[in-house]
């Protein structure tokens, strides 16, 4: 993977984890409730559903690569239209946070409980297998080098991402929990899907 592909999927990492989804709400809820420093133990739990997720993701991946061009083929097709509906849906969604999830004074429980949030989040699953893909490339680096780049530049944009959505929501309590300004947030980050999902549509010759 050379530096330019690496930088764009950087950047599609850092529109990922800052797009509000379960992972953002979990977090800010968790900072909103608990303070900043009792919402690590959640944010941790995020990261090890989110890492299996991509590990199972990254393995299905690399044994479809060496059994069918095709079925690849397809499937990036299919991520590029699921990344476009995925901003069209982002648009139209309403601006709530969800209600802020009760006390849990065990870190521990925090912990499994936020990884199960990522580990059964189906649209984690599917969002990965349509974005891998789009960065995957016929260079002299093995496509098992490049999926373990992608999956460590993931975990660490979205462990960054995360602590400060749980330092901000510490902090900016009212601010994080306005419907208006989640409904603009929103609406932002289904643009910057749609634009990219157009982008990787004149991507398609590599």
């Amino acid at each position: 993977m050379n530096l330019n592909i690496w930088l764009t999927f950087l950047l599609a990492s850092i529109l990922i984890s800052l797009s509000p989804g379960v992972g953002a709400i979990k977090s800010m809820n968790s900072g909103i409730s608990y303070g900043f420093q009792s919402s690590i133990p959640t944010i941790l739990g995020l990261q090890l559903g989110y890492g299996i997720q991509i590990f199972i993701v990254a393995i299905g991946l690399g044994a479809i690569i060496t059994s069918s061009a095709a079925a690849f083929l397809t499937i990036k097709w299919g991520g590029v239209l699921y990344l476009l509906w995925l901003g069209i849906d982002k648009w139209r969604s309403a601006g709530s946070l969800v209600s802020i999830e009760s006390k849990v004074n065990s870190p521990k429980k925090q912990f499994w409980q936020s990884a199960a949030v990522n580990l059964t989040n189906p649209k984690a699953t599917v969002f990965l297998v349509a974005l891998f893909p789009q960065f995957l490339s016929s260079s002299n680096t093995s496509h098992e080098t490049q999926l373990l780049l992608m999956a460590t530049t993931l975990i660490i944009v979205d462990l960054t991402i995360m602590f400060s959505y749980a330092a901000l929501a510490s902090q900016l309590n009212s601010f994080i929990k306005s419907e208006s300004r989640l409904k603009l947030i929103n609406k932002t980050f289904g643009s910057f899907f749609i634009l990219a999902a157009l982008a990787l549509l004149s991507y398609q010759k590599n």
